[in-house]
């Protein structure tokens, strides 16, 4: 059982008076605390400290956590590019980078960006995979890549990654093609479905996806993206902090942004039975998002989270997902 946490480097989330300076001293801060992985956002959406400067800054200033982009966006890039940073920050972080990627979403949360990097929004899942296979060539030493979009002759040689055939790439997304796409072709899957059950059920369609493409289901690591806000006044209190990074993060109210995205929050004690609900549905690596609008904040609820990584980890079930279908009371689902 892996417990990371999403670092805030969107300005909403630093806060008015916050430096994001202190970003590095805050994932140096959640490695001593014990968490696996620091994971950073790549979007549009909002001013922020783009992922892969923010993950080029954390490589040499820790030790042993895994860094992940959660999701990064390659059509926000030049593939060849893309390949290349992404090969630096394996070999500067002695091979500790996870690569979660996403191809963006309908509306104003995706289809502007394809517009901005000129690129079109037609079979942008094409576009996505075929990137990913390209990084893939490239990692592994080949000048050449035939694609239905993307074609390539005489590339030169590129900055290879720390691993042989470089960083895990994993999938954000939960529909019945990406389940399928996640399974086949992916080295993990990074969905964050409001549902315990839709996860348990997600995870079952990936896993037999991988076994149809003659792949073992430990093949594909299952990882969740879950908000939290721990609150010792209880549920309503975490969900009005909630709200209020909902509104500043998304322009939008929690009550809209929970049916799509996965929430927890409450007591310490309920945010721990929240989280269960999921790793009892398979999930093994859980990467947190703390809802707050500061540094400070931020830094009051990794403290909090922290305390539960050692019960979250001795409660992993030991065999596979163990979910029984019941929807949580205590602990509120949403972004």
């Amino acid at each position: 059982m892996d417990i990371g946490v999403l670092l805030p480097t969107g300005t909403a989330q630093w806060g008015a008076d916050g430096d994001p300076r202190e970003l590095v001293a805050f994932g140096r801060r959640a490695e001593r605390a014990g968490f696996s992985s620091l994971f950073v956002n790549d979007s549009l959406i909002s001013p922020r400290v783009e992922a892969l400067t923010m993950l080029a800054a954390l490589a040499p200033a820790t030790e042993d956590v895994t860094l992940g982009t959660g999701a990064l966006l390659p059509f926000l890039r030049r593939p060849i590019q893309a390949a290349q940073s992404l090969a630096s920050i394996d070999l500067l972080s002695g091979g500790r980078l996870t690569v979660a990627v996403g191809a963006g979403f309908p509306g104003r949360f995706g289809r502007p960006f394809y517009t901005l990097s000129e690129v079109p929004w037609e079979r942008r899942f094409t576009r996505l995979d075929e990137t990913v296979a390209l990084w893939r060539a490239l990692w592994k030493g080949e000048t050449s890549f035939h694609g239905e979009i993307l074609r390539f002759d005489g590339i030169p040689p590129a900055t290879r990654p720390y691993r042989p055939g470089g960083p895990p790439v994993w999938l954000g997304g939960a529909t019945p093609a990406a389940l399928d796409r996640a399974g086949r072709r992916y080295d993990g899957w990074l969905p964050y479905p409001p549902d315990p059950a839709d996860y348990a059920a997600g995870l079952a369609a990936v896993r037999n996806a991988a076994g149809g493409a003659g792949r073992r289901p430990g093949d594909v690591t299952p990882a969740l993206f879950v908000s939290v806000w721990i609150d010792e006044d209880g549920p309503e209190a975490g969900r009005r902090a909630l709200d209020a990074y909902a509104r500043a993060a998304y322009g939008m109210p929690l009550e809209e942004l929970e049916r799509i995205q996965a929430v927890v929050t409450g007591t310490a004690d309920q945010v721990l039975a929240g989280l269960r609900r999921y790793t009892a549905a398979g999930a093994r690596h859980l990467v947190v998002r703390l809802g707050a609008l500061s540094l400070h904040g931020q830094r009051d609820q990794l403290d909090r989270l922290a305390d539960l990584i050692a019960p979250l980890r001795a409660a992993r079930p030991e065999a596979g997902p163990s979910y029984d279908g019941t929807r949580a009371v205590t602990a509120p689902s949403a972004p």
